[in-house]
């Protein structure tokens, strides 16, 4: 009954620019398989008939598909020490060709927002993140980029309005501009080896989940990653009680300096 799911991608990606190559096939069509029997239509065809004239269906489609978990500039105040203090430190130590690692990137919020405020101090053309995660599913959603207005609530407006086209009336997508800074690689932080020389690694709200031998190795693996006098930013519930004993003093609160090799 459902078929021709190769050319049902073709139309919704010409009507909203949403590339479903993006996500695990087998999932997402049976998923969107599931949506279209719910909504009483036989066929891709038919669904996409309807998508072009019925708003609600449309809506319906376009937010069934979007992230609803993720959040852009996630404690802002922080966003704003990277801004000011940090990211003129590590200008001073590099020049402008900075080596950053966001590790356990989820569905990419943290990746794009470190794009964009990166792109207040130099050309889109010179910023490269490489961003990785365990979980592939999460990792082509990121790819995706789609996202909710939610999300984007502690976002810059300049970035809101600069760098996401609307999709619908409650959604919005990182423009390929954002996309294409943005190196997403899938990665165990306790089993695979680390990127080097970094001169930023942010990894935040991620390390709660571990256990204290876990977090000690994985430390001890940031400080390996990162150059010295580089910089590790953690998350609001994941202040290092010892730095020192990883080689790490505090630069600010939640960023932790790198001061020489374990």
């Amino acid at each position: 009954m459902l078929n021709d799911y190769e050319s049902f991608k073709k139309e919704i990606y010409a009507l909203t620019n949403i590339d479903l190559n993006a996500y695990k096939e087998r999932q997402m069509k049976r998923r969107i398989d599931s949506l279209i029997k719910k909504n009483s239509y036989d066929d891709y065809v038919s669904y996409v008939k309807a998508l072009k004239t019925n708003k609600d269906l449309f809506e319906e489609f376009v937010n069934y598909l979007t992230i609803n978990v993720s959040e852009f500039y996630r404690n802002p105040e922080q966003w704003k020490i990277l801004e000011d203090y940090v990211l003129p430190h590590l200008f001073n130590k590099a020049g402008k060709k900075v080596k950053i690692w966001s590790a356990a990137c989820s569905t990419g919020d943290e990746p794009y927002s470190l794009v964009m405020l990166l792109s207040k101090f130099m050309p889109l053309s010179q910023i490269k993140i490489i961003a990785t995660d365990i979980d592939k599913q999460v990792l082509s959603k990121a790819q995706l980029g789609l996202y909710t207005e939610k999300s984007l609530a502690a976002l810059p407006v300049e970035f809101k309005e600069k760098y996401f086209r609307k999709v619908g009336t409650s959604s919005f997508q990182v423009i390929e501009d954002i996309k294409k800074c943005v190196e997403f690689k899938q990665h165990n932080l306790l089993k695979d080896e680390y990127p080097s020389q970094c001169d930023l690694i942010v990894c935040r709200n991620v390390l709660i989940y571990f256990t204290e031998d876990a977090k000690i190795e994985i430390y001890k693996k940031f400080n390996k990653g990162l150059k010295k006098e580089g910089i590790l930013f953690v998350g609001s519930t994941e202040q290092i009680i010892q730095p020192q004993v990883f080689k790490f003093s505090a630069f600010k609160s939640f960023f932790y300096q790198k001061e020489n090799d374990l």
